[in-house]
């Protein structure tokens, strides 16, 4: 995680999103941490606003909804949890890290498929196919009579 001006989080070159964007709950965790586990809050629910990020470009808001799946919800708000370790602190950077990756990789644009057409030689070759299959299927045939 990088920060650059006051309140914001780079993600790539062109994109930092806003400190204020990001909402962290901290709730008790499952798992790992003994007693503790019943008394601490150290899982994150962080909660991201895709719909209403200013952060955001429109085309990346869109591909991120696509990945996001079944992490958003209706309202178009980015639901993501951790509690893979035993202190707050550290679940923290990592959810944040995951916003940060889901992000970077809805900042990719897909390359653009250019239409080819097929060969000369891979079109005589599928002709030659169809041909030997015809003649295949016609000797199978019940013989002329004559």
């Amino acid at each position: 995680m990088r920060k650059c001006a006051v309140g914001k989080i780079r993600v790539t070159p062109h994109i930092a999103i806003d400190e204020s964007e990001i909402e962290e709950r901290f709730v008790l965790a499952s798992g790992p941490g003994g007693q503790n586990v019943n008394k601490v809050a150290s899982a994150v629910q962080l909660r991201f606003d895709v719909g209403r990020s200013l952060s955001l470009p429109w085309d990346v808001k869109q591909r991120l909804g696509a990945l996001a799946g079944r992490r958003l919800t209706k309202d178009g708000v980015l639901v993501l949890e951790a509690s893979r370790f035993r202190d707050q602190s550290r679940n923290r950077a990592d959810v944040l890290e995951r916003l940060i990756e889901l992000i970077r990789e809805a900042a990719i644009a897909p390359k653009k498929r250019k239409p080819t057409k097929p060969t000369r030689a891979s079109k005589e070759r599928r002709i030659e196919r169809k041909k030997g299959r015809s003649r295949l299927k016609r000797q199978r045939g019940k013989p002329a009579l004559d």
